[in-house]
């Protein structure tokens, strides 16, 4: 059966990597953001890595007008519909301080903006009985940290969210993976002091694929930050909130 891959964020290191694992296994693939000439060249690479087809399609999460163009793109082609979820905005927790402003940019590139595609696109997995969501959280999401906490409530709600969509979308054969990410060389991590077991976004994009294959529910990437955040997750709050980590 035909699969087509909806990719949000295609230009992030992590998208990239995933984007040429499903092209090499035949899928038709659209890459969804908005700097229009990197996703073209993507697009190009794709087709020569075996994609049935590739193309570039401009997607803003804080534009809701780009959304439906997309979907409309993913319904031509026949088969599953399957969408991957790697968008999200980190500014500096110091930079946000000085500006609140900047959390509404936060939470539509991380969490709401995300979250209403899904919406749309919902129904129409629903109608033809099957697709995947991946949904790329973060382990920021699983308790809030000093450095990080605007972000990481926006990853949070995203997790909650997909939670509450998988619940949906099993009733009709579809899946939502939730994958929360440790630290991953990205461009979003790049000159962020402290960052230890950073992984290689090739690694993350096959712990990903393996756990569609498996329909998993929620996977930390790699594996071992499961237990990372099962320990800071334990630590009482009298005194975490003393902690810097």
């Amino acid at each position: 059966m035909n699969q087509t891959w909806i990719i949000l964020g295609a230009t992030s290191s992590m998208a990239r990597a995933f984007g040429r694992a499903v092209a090499e296994q035949g899928a038709h693939v659209l890459l969804a953001g908005r700097d229009m000439d990197d996703l073209n060249g993507a697009a190009v690479d794709l087709t020569a890595r075996g994609a049935a087809s590739a193309k570039a399609v401009r997607f803003d999460a804080r534009d809701a007008a780009t959304f439906t163009p997309i979907i409309e793109a993913a319904l031509a082609q026949d088969g599953m519909i399957n969408a991957a979820v790697f968008v999200g905005s980190m500014p500096e927790q110091s930079a946000i301080d000085a500006d609140p402003g900047l959390i509404d940019g936060v939470v539509a590139d991380s969490y709401t903006g995300p979250a209403k595609f899904l919406q749309a696109l919902a129904p129409h997995m629903e109608a033809r009985a099957g697709g995947t969501v991946v949904g790329v959280g973060s382990v920021a999401g699983d308790r809030g940290r000093i450095g990080n906490y605007v972000y990481g409530s926006a990853k949070a709600g995203l997790a909650t969210y997909l939670s509450g969509l998988r619940n949906r979308l099993t009733r009709s054969g579809g899946h939502v993976v939730t994958v929360k990410p440790g630290f991953v060389d990205t461009a979003m991590t790049w000159g962020i002091e402290g960052m230890f077991l950073v992984a290689p976004p090739s690694k993350v994009a096959e712990d990903i694929l393996k756990a569609v294959e498996k329909r998993k529910d929620v996977i930390y990437t790699p594996f071992f930050w499961r237990y990372i955040m099962l320990i800071i997750r334990s630590i009482p709050e009298r005194l975490f909130k003393k902690l810097s980590v």
